[in-house]
C-alpha cells in the first residue's frame, strides 16, 4: 500500500479520537495543584521540625523524588500520569519518574549495563543542558560584571 505523507495524514486523523483537551487541562492543573500542595505542607512540617528554610526546601526536594521513585517502583506513578499528564511531569516528581522508568524497564540486562547506564537515558540531557546553561549564565554575568 502506497502512501503519500499527506494521504498518511489524513488516514491517522480519520482513525483517531478527538482528545477531551479542556478535561486534560483540568486534570493536570489539579494535580500539580495537589502535587504543589503536597510540597508546601512537607516545607511547613519540616519548618515545624525547626529545620533552617534551605535545608528544608532540599528535605522537600528530596522527599518529593522519593515518593515519585517509590510510586514510579510500584506501578501507581503512570496510572497517574495516564489521567493528568503534564500535571505530573512538570513538577519535580516527573525527573524522578524519567529516572527510574528507563531503569526498571531494563533491570533485566543487570545492575550495571540496565539499570545504572539506562538510568540517565532521558535525563542525561536535561542534565548536560541544565549544566552548560548555568555554566554559560554564570560566564555572561562575569563578563557583564553582575557577578
Amino acid at each position: 500500500m502506497d502512501m503519500t505523507n499527506t494521504d498518511y495524514g489524513k488516514y491517522v486523523n480519520a482513525k483517531s479520537q478527538p482528545s477531551p483537551c479542556w478535561k486534560n487541562c483540568l486534570w493536570a492543573f489539579c494535580v500539580g495543584g495537589l502535587i504543589c500542595t503536597l510540597g508546601q505542607a512537607l516545607m511547613e512540617l519540616y519548618l515545624w521540625f525547626e529545620l533552617p528554610r534551605d535545608d528544608a526546601a532540599a528535605a522537600v526536594s528530596v522527599t518529593l523524588i522519593f515518593l515519585s521513585a517509590l510510586l514510579t517502583g510500584l506501578g501507581v506513578f503512570d496510572k497517574i500520569a495516564k489521567h493528568a499528564g503534564a500535571g505530573t511531569l512538570v513538577p519535580i516528581t516527573g525527573f524522578a519518574n524519567a529516572m527510574v522508568s528507563p531503569a526498571l524497564e531494563f533491570k533485566s540486562e543487570g545492575l550495571v549495563m540496565g539499570v545504572a547506564a539506562k538510568m540517565f537515558v532521558i535525563a542525561g540531557p536535561v542534565l548536560v543542558f541544565g549544566i552548560s546553561t548555568s555554566v554559560l549564565y554564570g560566564i555572561l554575568l562575569v563578563l557583564l560584571g553582575l557577578a
